[in-house]
């Protein structure tokens, strides 16, 4: 017996089965976001640094405060929302499709990986590239203005939420796009146009009656709110009620894509 084999048996009598499967293809997707960081990191920093500078700092000197706070201070959390979702997005629906495109997902179908283990392992990569962007950005708004943090704890279940339904819907893009172009519909045409009707840039009390009310259908202003009020203290919906909408979204989300797992839609054809 060699060694490699001594340590596999080793691992799977000291941690459960489907952990060190879910492991396996959860650190090969990691490892892509670490050892690729121009590619995976670097082009949303600055990207959301340009949103700081032009929005916050530039923009924020003649508006003055928003909702009582310095503008930068208010528009920050929405940056930090906007990374998590991109970039979750981007990660899970690009790496499923180019494993289409290049065959090597067929590696995870055959595997002993079960379907609710393999969207496990890429939900994991496209958490720590959310949240690490996420954080990233943060730490770019503290460079220019002081940021509260008023309560970590529900900030962190709300970006972790967040990155869970982004991550589960850029799985369900990754199978259904039959090409590159087709995985920036949903970007295009889906996310950024709700992100910039979610109240990043914008209390939604300064909205008249009834495009206040529709802005309520926009799941954007879940995520912004839930987020502005883990930085701030303020949201523009009840917290709770935001985390209940978006945990059962992401719940929703996931249990769907786990079934066109089982299905084999899209990886089989």
């Amino acid at each position: 017996m060699s060694l490699e084999d001594e340590a596999a048996r080793a691992d799977e009598a000291r941690w459960p089965a489907w952990l060190v499967r879910t492991g396996a293809l959860a650190r090969r997707e990691t490892l892509r976001i670490v050892r690729r960081p121009k590619n995976t990191v670097l082009p949303p920093v600055v990207t959301n640094s340009l949103y700081v500078t032009v929005f916050g700092v530039i923009l924020g000197a003649r508006i003055g405060t928003t909702a009582g706070v310095p503008y930068l201070q208010f528009v920050l959390p929405g940056l930090v929302a906007l990374g998590a979702i991109s970039q979750s997005f981007q990660n899970s629906s690009f790496t499923l499709f180019h494993g289409r495109w290049e065959e090597y997902v067929h590696a995870v179908i055959a595997s002993p990986l079960r379907p609710a283990e393999a969207v496990l392992a890429y939900l994991v990569g496209s958490a720590v590239r959310g949240l690490s962007v996420a954080l990233i950005i943060f730490g770019v708004g503290l460079a220019f203005t002081d940021v509260p943090v008023r309560h970590p704890l529900l900030l962190a279940g709300f970006l972790l939420v967040v990155v869970v339904l982004f991550g589960s819907l850029g799985l369900a893009g990754g199978l259904w796009a039959d090409d590159f172009d087709q995985l920036t519909v949903f970007n295009q045409f889906l996310i950024q146009p709700l992100v910039f009707f979610g109240g990043v840039f914008y209390p939604l009390g300064d909205l008249p009656g009834l495009l206040q009310t529709v802005s309520y259908l926009n799941p954007m202003v879940y995520i912004v709110s839930g987020v502005r009020y883990g930085l701030l203290g303020q949201s523009a919906v009840p917290p709770l009620t935001a985390m209940g909408v978006l945990a059962a979204a992401a719940a929703l989300s996931v249990v769907a894509v786990v079934g066109l797992f089982e299905r084999g839609y899209g990886l089989t054809e």
